[in-house]
């Protein structure tokens, strides 16, 4: 009898293993485990700030035009600093690097801080600190992508990555949703300072790592290592293709700019409202992560992807039909999920197609797509919905994404 119990407890593990996240890396790899924590943390507190700051704009603007500039002024430092920082990160100690990079942003959160404690409700110092932030930020993620598999064993990059997202959407579910909370109880300082006081879980997180030293087939910085890196990555179309389809998805199928908009417009709310929708479709992603345990298993990982960003912008389109606010979380949910299973997959391609010496270069443009993607959709659905009208701008952007894959 003991015998059978046995067996049914081992294989009630099983399945429960087959669909649950895998925590191994976490429990292999203790220097993974406080980067891990630090940075979820950490990014909690700037997704609270990226939140308060457009509800900042529309406040100060009434106008979706204006909190669309905000993904105009960061994505060019994006893109600049992501280029560039990846081939710094593949040039130097990347625990060092990420020190910098953590304290510099730390730094501008309480200069934002300071704006919004002195009511100076100026556009031109709201954009620029958002302009700065978006530069370090896309140094410090083409270091953290780069280090992440001198973390954990290869075979642990599909497990490392779903726990990266399970962090990552977990911070964008509690940032937005604090974000309307704390701005709608006690105003946007006290948001800015909830993200300055986060830096320090990240700054312990990396204090701990030991040095990761590039290896001895690196470069030196600068303009030929990019080059280097693009050329890297031009023959490669396995590798570019999670590029331009996630461009695709995040351009025309982020509406992000729009939730202020349609939180007081579509679904009568205010501030908190807005944080709903800005966290929902990390709530689905959450979810997704949190029950990733397949993605081990999936080998056409390419289709997979297509697949994903598919349904994507099919619950975009679906969601700017709707007036009922669960109905839209609902959508947005769907959407997050499905974006998610796109990144784990996206991660591991490019991790596992990459030598060590190009990771920093590799990841530098990762980060220019998927946090640059956004900021571009910013732009896109805040004009559209200018000339067109915002439930337009949401509905033609899913459309365009689908039709965008083929």
């Amino acid at each position: 009898r003991r015998s059978a119990d046995g067996r049914r407890r081992r294989s009630a593990d099983g399945r429960r293993r087959r669909y649950v996240i895998d925590l191994t890396p976490l429990r292999e790899s203790p220097p993974y485990r406080r980067w891990w924590a630090g940075t979820t943390l950490s990014n909690v507190g700037t997704q609270l700030t990226v939140v308060a700051a457009q509800l900042q704009v529309f406040d100060i603007t009434h106008s979706s035009f204006a909190v669309g500039i905000t993904g105009l002024v960061t994505v060019v430092p994006l893109i600049v600093f992501g280029l560039f920082g990846g081939s710094i990160a593949d040039a130097v100690d990347r625990r060092k690097l990420m020190l910098i990079t953590s304290t510099a942003s730390l730094a501008l959160s309480g200069l934002l801080l300071v704006q919004a404690a002195g009511d100076l409700e100026r556009l031109s110092v709201i954009y620029v600190l958002l302009g700065l932030q978006a530069g370090v930020y896309s140094v410090d993620s083409a270091a953290r992508g780069a280090t992440l598999p001198r973390l954990v064993r290869r075979e642990l990059l599909p497990a490392a990555n779903s726990l990266g997202q399970l962090g990552w959407n977990t911070a964008l579910t509690l940032g937005p949703l604090l974000a309307g909370v704390v701005v709608g109880a006690a105003g946007y300082s006290a948001a800015y300072a909830i993200d300055v006081g986060s830096f320090a879980a990240v700054l312990y997180g990396v204090l701990r790592l030991p040095p990761i030293r590039p290896d001895d087939t690196s470069h030196k910085a600068g303009f030929k290592s990019v080059v280097e890196g693009l050329r890297f990555l031009a023959p490669r179309k396995n590798l570019m293709m999670t590029f331009l389809v996630d461009i695709d998805a995040m351009i025309f199928g982020m509406p992000r700019a729009l939730f202020p908009a349609l939180a007081i417009g579509t679904f009568h709310g205010g501030a908190e409202t807005a944080g709903l929708l800005y966290a929902a479709p990390s709530i689905g992603a959450f979810l997704g992560a949190a029950f990733s345990g397949w993605a081990g298993r999936v080998r056409r990982q390419g289709l997979a992807v297509i697949v994903s960003i598919a349904a994507w912008g099919a619950s975009i389109a679906l969601f700017g039909f709707t007036h009922v606010l669960w109905v839209g979380v609902v959508l947005l949910a769907v959407a997050g999920l499905a974006d998610m299973i796109s990144a784990i997959f996206r991660s591991t391609i490019l991790q596992v197609a990459t030598p060590d010496a190009l990771r920093g270069r590799l990841q530098g443009v990762f980060t220019v797509v998927v946090a640059g993607g956004p900021r571009l959709g910013d732009v896109e659905s805040g004009t559209m919905a200018g000339l067109v009208g915002t439930e337009f701008s949401v509905i033609s952007g899913g459309i365009a994404c689908i039709v965008g894959l083929f």
